[in-house]
């Protein structure tokens, strides 16, 4: 009898945890440094920019807008230089109200893999004044999912890729 009663205490006195501590252990928790959730413009030590836009994915047209801090050479009249870059394209550069330079541009992702593309903005009234900035992306094939876009990144489309097995051809008889 004495061991009946030891064993039912023992169930009494089991470990409980409350709803609070259970869902604590339930989630994995990202230290909020580590993982921002907003396009990172990293100035480089010779006046350039390098700006990490997260995760893409292959074949798809993001709009991409981000603001440079105040870059006193370029002064206020500033547009990008016309430098053909099939990947990507300055559509907007203005005066931010917090103070920089706001940079709104179109990005294809046209490959899988780490990718930098560049653009250079230059000022409209100081000779020579110029600034190159890097768009750093790291751009993912269409069979892993869709990625989470960081704040300033918005996809606007995507390229229709050839697929051999949606083909009408019946091919040679």
């Amino acid at each position: 009898m004495a061991t009946a009663k030891k064993g039912s205490a023992s169930k009494a006195g089991g470990v409980r945890f409350s709803e609070e501590t259970a869902s604590a252990h339930s989630h994995v928790h990202f230290d909020e440094k580590l993982h921002d959730s907003v396009v990172m413009v990293i100035p480089e030590k010779d006046g350039n920019f390098l700006v990490k836009v997260g995760f893409l994915k292959i074949q798809h047209k993001y709009e991409i807008i981000f603001t440079l801090p105040e870059v006193p050479a370029l002064g206020k009249d500033v547009c990008p230089a016309p430098v053909p870059n099939p990947h990507l394209r300055v559509t907007d550069v203005k005066v931010a109200p917090e103070g920089g330079l706001r940079v709104t541009c179109e990005y294809m992702a046209h490959q899988e893999g780490v990718l930098q593309e560049e653009m250079t903005l230059v000022s409209e009234s100081k000779e020579d004044a110029c600034v190159r900035v890097r768009v750093h992306a790291r751009v993912m094939d269409r069979h892993h999912g869709t990625p989470m876009l960081l704040e300033g990144v918005r996809c606007v489309g995507a390229e229709l890729e050839y697929d051999s097995e949606h083909s009408d051809w019946q091919g040679f008889d």
